[in-house]
């Protein structure tokens, strides 16, 4: 009986043994295995600058974006561009965005009332952001959203992101100084994001993103001997101003994006699958920049190629808005 207890103690430590060796075994085959090389990831945010009309531009970066799985982890937008990102980041598609523009008018957000701070009111606008969002908070966002207006009194940006209500933040990114009355909101008086802050590539880096891809939608040069009226000398103003500032906004951004809008008037909804076009066109060119930042491999051909946008029909008092 003893040698049997003994033998299956024998044994039992043999086979404890054997186990313990092939952990050992296992640990040293881990530590001395080929190292995994990892690719490199980026977080991309897509910076919308404004453009009223022409904002519908937007809609056909984001398709070809969609198109080429190219993935969106932040996205701003200033004035229109802040309309295109909060309905995008909201879970509207593409073409549901692009439709959207092409009905609207500038009676759908827009009501002559005449003031000593504007010409027209924005409350209108929430109607039309009802129609065009899917979520209405910045913590519901599908997308991490930012905007951005500017504070009259200071002079300043500010940055709208992570909580709250997103349709005042937007009418507020919208109001075009002299022609929209300023938008009140914790205190502040809020005007167009664009005057102090042409492309919000700035709030994406402070969102996380390690990459900013901005896309610019430059206001018409004027011709002719100069201004006649009263929106071509606001409208002037903000090229004067935004030329003078616009090496800040590109500093923080690593591509840049330009839809060819300039023949564009500023309320040429009517031209909706044109300006879609252009933002096409000028997003199919950076798929390739795009694609090497994220490893992919070589982009894969269009499944359709936009139609060319040589010619624009000209305008004359596009707004900045």
């Amino acid at each position: 009986m003893v040698d049997h207890l003994a033998v299956m103690a024998q044994q039992k430590r043999q086979i404890e043994t054997e186990r313990a060796g092939g952990w050992l075994e296992a640990i040293h085959r881990w530590a001395i295995r080929k190292p995994t090389i990892l690719r490199p990831s980026h977080s991309i945010g897509l910076a919308l600058g404004g453009g009223f009309a022409r904002g519908i531009a937007h809609v056909g970066v984001l398709k070809v974006f969609e198109q080429y799985q190219i993935p969106v982890r932040y996205i701003a937008g200033v004035s229109a561009g802040a309309m295109v990102a909060a309905a995008y980041a909201s879970g509207s598609t593409p073409d549901e965005i692009g439709k959207i523009g092409a009905a609207m008018r500038f009676a759908d957000v827009a009501r002559w009332c005449l003031s000593r701070m504007g010409l027209v009111a924005s409350e209108r606008m929430d109607l039309f952001l009802h129609k065009l969002l899917k979520n209405f908070r910045f913590e519901d966002m599908k997308i991490p959203l930012g905007i951005v207006a500017t504070d009259l009194a200071t002079g300043e940006p500010v940055f709208f992101h992570g909580r709250g209500e997103v349709k005042p933040p937007i009418r507020a990114s919208c109001s075009y100084p002299g022609l929209f009355q300023p938008v009140r909101h914790d205190g502040k008086l809020l005007v167009d994001g664009a005057m102090s802050m042409e492309v919000p590539a700035a709030l994406l880096r402070r969102m996380g993103a390690t990459r900013v891809i901005s896309v610019h939608l430059p206001i018409q040069q004027l011709t002719g001997p100069g201004p006649s009226n009263m929106l071509q000398v606001v409208n002037r103003c903000f090229q004067i101003m935004q030329a003078r500032t616009e090496h800040e906004w590109r500093e923080h951004s690593d591509l840049v994006i330009t839809p060819d809008v300039s023949g564009m008037e500023w309320d040429a909804f009517g031209s909706a699958e044109k300006l879609i076009q252009a933002g096409e066109i000028a997003a199919l060119e950076c798929i390739p920049r795009i694609k090497a930042w994220l490893d992919l491999g070589p982009a894969p051909s269009p499944k359709t190629k936009p139609v060319s946008v040589s010619q624009l029909p000209s305008g004359s008092s596009p707004a900045a808005a």
